[in-house]
């Protein structure tokens, strides 16, 4: 239990330093709203390692204090929202048993674009940003590939800590 909380501790601040680097570039390839989404990789570990519980956990400890520190209200909400159903869809993939870590965060990056999408029509009121969707699909495919190779090898560099849980 002990490791188990350890192991807890460090993936959230790797996570919240994950967040402070890529808050330094607060626009990825100058496309509004669309970020690399670094901390997420260690959400996608811990659903590896630990399960969703613990996932979910280092998802929302980060995303809140993440929020406060570098971001503001409407940037927890937004947070918030892509994580919790991301996470959502990417256990789900995972249950499913015929996706790579890869491919389960292929669909997580998807899904975290639709749930940030889906709070942005609903907190400025317009339909219209629904035209926005094609780009944050190919944004959540390309950079759910880059944090699904990324986790990937970190997982593959951890055997020793999963066989110490």
């Amino acid at each position: 239990m002990k490791a188990k909380v350890a192991y807890l501790g460090m993936f959230t601040a790797l996570a919240m330093i994950l967040s402070y680097v890529e808050s330094l570039f607060p626009v990825f390839y100058g496309i509004p709203g669309i970020k690399l989404g670094l901390a997420n990789s260690m959400s996608l570990v811990m659903l590896y390692l630990l399960g969703v519980p613990s996932a979910f956990c280092v998802s929302i400890v980060r995303v809140v204090l993440s929020g406060f520190l570098f971001g503001n209200l409407f940037s927890i909400a937004y947070s918030l929202a892509g994580a919790v159903f991301s996470l959502a869809v990417m256990a789900a993939m995972k249950r499913l048993g015929f996706f790579s870590v890869t491919g389960v965060s292929i669909c997580g990056g998807m899904a975290h674009n639709i749930a940030q999408l889906i709070v942005a029509v609903f907190l400025v009121e317009n339909l219209n940003l629904f035209y926005y969707l094609p780009v944050l699909l190919l944004s959540g495919l390309v950079t759910g590939l880059v944090i699904g190779l990324l986790s990937s090898g970190i997982l593959k560099r951890l055997p020793q800590m999963r066989d110490s849980l």
